[in-house]
């Protein structure tokens, strides 16, 4: 077993926070094995996770920075009992597959969501296809974003995409600022589907293709689907669990 870590972002504020940390985990002679800490914002644990995609350790995040959806608060004072009593949730990721216009092809695992953008002042025209079966024949957009559950508050609300269950078992495919049709506000499908985006014009409307931060250009085709070999457990306070953050933000959705 390995024994507990801490990783940090690098600024002032994560520094202050791990030294206040280090200093309560001696005092407390606090010890758990297969744990990771980690300080920082929802970037800093997302680039983080993918560092440690095949780790079956626990991540515990501390938010050091704006939103911090998927960190923790850090309490000094309750953070020992906090990192005791710490609920796990398991979430998956999805795999993105892209063909770029050299034929290359390109992976990566997106644990938020893999959006599709335009390139270029044209917008993009794009093919959706749910396996074999047409989602949309023609889409012309700013692009279209493919959202986890634990990423449908993050870009995709942003897009007004749907907030899905942490256990919905869906993904969200929402349209950015849909041109043609209009009134096409996306799709939730079963997370056992295969999604194929195809460029339907990438010498004139060139797009790229992102899986969380990890941008491919040139993109001729993306397919994506939800990897279940790869799992990430996440560790949240008793009154600050995932699947309450949110149903929060579909309240909030709700009543605004």
């Amino acid at each position: 077993m390995s024994k507990l870590q801490i990783i940090s972002d690098k600024n002032k504020k994560s520094s202050k926070i791990k030294n206040l940390l280090l200093k309560k985990i001696k005092s407390s002679n606090f010890k758990k094995e297969n744990l990771i800490i980690v300080i920082g914002g929802d970037g800093f644990m997302l680039q983080t996770l993918k560092k440690n995609k095949n780790s079956i350790k626990h991540f515990y995040g501390i938010n050091s920075g704006n939103y911090g959806f998927l960190m923790n608060k850090f309490s000094s004072k309750d953070i020992i009992k906090n990192l005791s009593k710490a609920n796990l949730v398991s979430i998956s990721s999805l795999e993105m597959i892209v063909k770029n216009k050299n034929n290359l092809i390109k992976r990566s695992i997106a644990i938020n969501e893999v959006s599709v953008l335009r390139q270029s002042r044209q917008a993009a025209s794009l093919s959706i296809k749910q396996g074999s079966r047409q989602i949309i024949k023609k889409l012309v957009s700013d692009g279209v974003l493919v959202s986890t559950p634990a990423g449908s508050t993050a870009y995709n609300l942003s897009v007004h995409g749907p907030i899905l269950s942490l256990h919905s078992k869906k993904l969200s495919i929402s349209p950015i600022s849909a041109f043609r049709p209009r009134r096409w506000k996306g799709k939730i499908v079963n997370d056992k589907s295969k999604i194929v985006i195809t460029n339907l014009n990438p010498s004139k409307r060139p797009i790229s293709a992102v899986a969380d931060n990890l941008e491919v250009r040139n993109a001729k085709s993306i397919v994506i689907k939800t990897n279940n070999k790869i799992k990430f457990n996440l560790l949240y306070d008793k009154n600050r669990s995932l699947q309450k953050k949110i149903k929060i933000e579909q309240i909030r959705r709700e009543t605004s």
